[in-house]
């Protein structure tokens, strides 16, 4: 299992992170859980505080902004699943020995800033240097928020006959990123336009506006039941930790999952199921029966473009994904193909 790039899957997390997580106390509401994005801890007050953790980027290849950008902004996404704003960042940097300062104080400036604009206060951590650390991983960081404790989304709680929405398109990180890190050979192969609109998809891989409108849609009712950001194993892989975590099935329709030329042409050139790789930038929202075209258009209207691609079942009903009008068990991949196409470009000598 360890010699697989990416994240465990949920049979080796339950069988040896799960039964050994440490002293149970009670006001841990959601702990360890595969599938979810946050911890959840009761503060005895009506309140409750989640935390997330996750890598920090650092990619020379991609550049110091752009791999400050990941490190804030992913752990801020799985935040965003609660339907609230990060507040707290803590960090830890174990930096490759080959940074110079010049570097590290342009990359950590940029962590200063894309916190500062998301209203993120850099609390502590530790900073160092280790011999032989030459990963695009960094250190790791955890963010944290505080806020009114029957007012936070968790994605374990869809249920089952709750519509999925899924916002903006697939592939949104793998294509932008591979885009801007290997633009020549983008640019030869698909053209100008198309390696621009990739770029430019880099910056819009938040989601915490989306959070923020679903806030505001739940505020006198919950109609969002529960959300899911779209990283590792792509938009399918989402939806079916989703469902895990809630302990139901799922019915999602291929055809319904946002398309557009640019994730298709540049996920073709890297040989990808676009449908599979890291999507950071998409949000993946369980709403109640009835309400999803409510949902759909008031994202929408502030920007966002929201489709409806399936729902949440029955447990017996299994996992399922309809495609070409057959329906066929949906899949989960260990390995989120991503990482094996970016190193394969990069050892082609791809620019």
């Amino acid at each position: 299992m360890m010699e697989n790039a990416g994240k465990i899957n949920e049979e080796y997390f339950k069988q040896v992170i799960l039964p050994k997580s440490g002293f149970r106390r009670k006001e841990v509401l959601v702990g360890p859980n595969f599938g979810v994005d946050v911890a959840l801890i009761d503060l005895l007050d009506g309140r409750a505080m989640a935390l997330t953790s996750d890598p920090l980027s650092l990619i020379p290849i991609l550049g110091l902004q752009e791999s400050a950008w990941l490190s804030v902004h992913l752990m801020a996404n799985d935040i965003a699943t609660t339907s609230f704003s990060p507040q707290y960042l803590q960090t830890v940097l174990n930096l490759p020995t080959s940074i110079t300062d010049a570097q590290f104080r342009e990359y950590w400036q940029h962590i200063d800033h894309f916190s500062q604009q998301i209203g993120v206060a850099i609390t502590g951590g530790h900073t160092g240097s280790i011999e032989g650390q030459n990963s695009t991983i960094a250190g790791g960081g955890t963010m944290i928020t505080i806020a009114a404790k029957d007012k936070i989304l968790t994605s374990n709680n869809a249920q089952a006959g709750d519509l999925i929405v899924m916002t903006k398109q697939y592939a949104m990180s793998s294509v932008a990123i591979l885009a801007l890190s290997f633009p020549e050979t983008v640019r030869q192969q698909l053209g100008t336009e198309i390696a621009q609109k990739a770029s430019d998809l880099f910056y819009q891989t938040s989601v915490l506006k989306e959070a923020a409108a679903v806030r505001q849609l739940n505020e006198k009712q919950r109609i969002v039941n529960a959300m899911h950001d779209v990283t590792e194993g792509g938009v399918l892989g989402a939806v079916l930790e989703m469902s895990v975590a809630s302990g139901l099935g799922v019915e999602v329709n291929d055809e319904k999952i946002p398309r557009t030329p640019v994730e298709m042409a540049v996920c073709e050139l890297f040989a990808l199921d676009p449908r599979y790789c890291i999507g950071a930038g998409s949000m993946i929202l369980s709403v109640r029966p009835a309400h999803e075209t409510a949902v759909v258009q008031a994202l929408v209207e502030q920007g966002f473009p929201a489709t409806v691609i399936g729902k949440f079942v029955a447990p017996s009903e299994g996992r399922t994904i309809i495609e070409d009008g057959q329906r066929k068990s949906l899949p989960y991949f260990e390995t989120d193909p991503y990482w094996a196409a970016f190193f394969l470009a990069y050892n082609k000598g791809w620019k």
